[in-house]
């Protein structure tokens, strides 16, 4: 029978190797200010994300931060994303809505119903004896009639104050001219914003790499939101953690049970952040808000993976009473190794095929999960286990000096 159980020291150098090169990048966060380290999106920093495309094609990440840093925003970051898009991080930028269109000239100001006909007429129209005669040929309703193009909804119910007795199109030249409706329809400038700041920064990057046709997002987060949601995602780990010790001490009994897959949680907390902290040194890889999600995930599926290898331990315990605990835990660890392993493969196919294919918005979460995944099938087996051997034996170890030194002292 092979011995997984006696070959633990091997395991946890190799979790150390895991977990001590990530741990030295976390801390390297605080002390470099993030230069190095992890690499957090506005989502816990706030901040402006605006991804937009250009119709000329993607420019140079380096030219539009040029174009930032000149408009005074040197600590942006541009990055190219799938389509073409430009992906522009920066400080919060106040966003301005586009303003309403202007409200069409109320009836009343241009020649009311209520108006008398005789008396509503242009300010810079010449004065006509025509048009103060109530009967006159130029007060008949002939002017409403009129097919002219130019005339206003409200002309209906006022006379022409021109000479002309058949109110043709060809209107004096003092009549003063009647503006037509907005037109209220999507238009190319509604890409961009068109006011503040954000609509600077659009003009210049549109001088220098032509118009953009296409807005993908453009969100603003500032700090009190960030700051409330980060402090509610180290209380939603944190009360995960002690859900599940609480949780695990009362079903087996045993507090080193759930201390113990605390421990092998913690192994993959570390081994997920440190990675990113990596890759966000040297990659600019970024967490964002579903980092949290996929971290309760791996938690979840880790303490899933420990409950099943504890549930045979204890059902052994009683089967093979008599024996060494560690040849217990080594029985349980080969009788269920195979299902640990082909649950966590199919989730790892399922996992890596999302990262291959997916989109680029969940391409961070589905890493994330990816290395969780393996890494809690790891710690399941080889971790959680193996140190509640060594507590065991350690114990153990313990009693026995406790037994010769009260001997001795008797």
């Amino acid at each position: 029978m092979f011995d997984l159980i006696g070959k633990r020291r091997w395991y946890y150098i190799i979790s150390a190797l895991l977990t001590i090169p990530g741990l030295i990048f976390i801390f390297l966060t605080p002390i470099t200010q993030g230069a190095a380290g992890l690499k957090f999106s506005i989502d816990y920093t706030g901040g402006t994300v605006w991804e937009i495309h250009f119709r000329d094609g993607a420019p140079a990440p380096d030219a539009v931060r040029a174009v930032l840093a000149e408009h005074g925003y040197g600590e942006a970051t541009v990055a190219t994303t799938s389509g073409d898009f430009v992906l522009i991080r920066t400080e919060p930028i106040d966003l301005h809505e586009r303003p309403e269109p202007a409200a069409s000239p109320s009836p009343g100001a241009s020649g009311s119903p209520g108006a008398s006909p005789g008396t509503s007429r242009s300010p810079g129209a010449s004065p006509s004896p025509a048009a103060d005669v109530a009967g006159s040929p130029a007060a008949s309703p002939s002017t409403a009639a009129s097919p002219s193009p130019a005339a206003s909804p409200a002309a209906s119910a006022t006379a022409d104050a021109s000479p002309s007795p058949s109110g043709s199109p060809g209107a004096s030249p003092g009549a003063s001219p009647v503006s037509s409706p907005p037109i209220t329809g999507a238009r190319d400038d509604d890409i961009v914003p068109t006011e503040g700041p954000l609509a600077d920064l659009a003009t210049a990057l549109q001088a220098r790499f032509g118009p953009i046709d296409e807005e993908r997002q453009r969100t603003t987060v500032g700090p009190v939101i960030s700051e409330e949601l980060t402090q509610q995602a180290l209380l939603l780990i944190a009360l995960g953690s002690v859900g599940i010790l609480g949780w695990m001490t009362f079903r087996f009994g045993d507090f080193r049970m759930g201390a113990t897959a605390i421990a092998a949680l913690v192994h993959d907390v570390v081994v997920v952040v440190g990675t990113f902290a990596i890759l966000g040194t040297f990659f600019d890889v970024q967490i964002d808000a579903l980092f949290v999600t996929a971290m309760l995930t791996v938690i979840g599926f880790s303490v899933h993976d420990t409950i099943v290898v504890f549930d045979r331990i204890r059902e052994n315990r009683v089967r093979h009473a008599g024996e060494p605990f560690s040849a217990i835990v080594n029985h349980s660890l080969l009788q269920t190794l195979g299902r640990s392993l082909n649950t966590s493969l199919t989730v790892v196919i399922t996992l890596t095929a999302m990262l291959l294919f997916g989109g680029e918005a969940i391409r961070t979460f589905v890493l994330a999960l990816l290395i969780g995944i393996v890494s809690g099938t790891y710690s399941s087996i080889f971790n959680a286990s193996a140190l509640l051997v060594s507590w065991h034996e350690w114990a153990d170890r313990r009693r026995q000096r406790e037994l010769v030194t009260a001997r001795a002292a008797r």
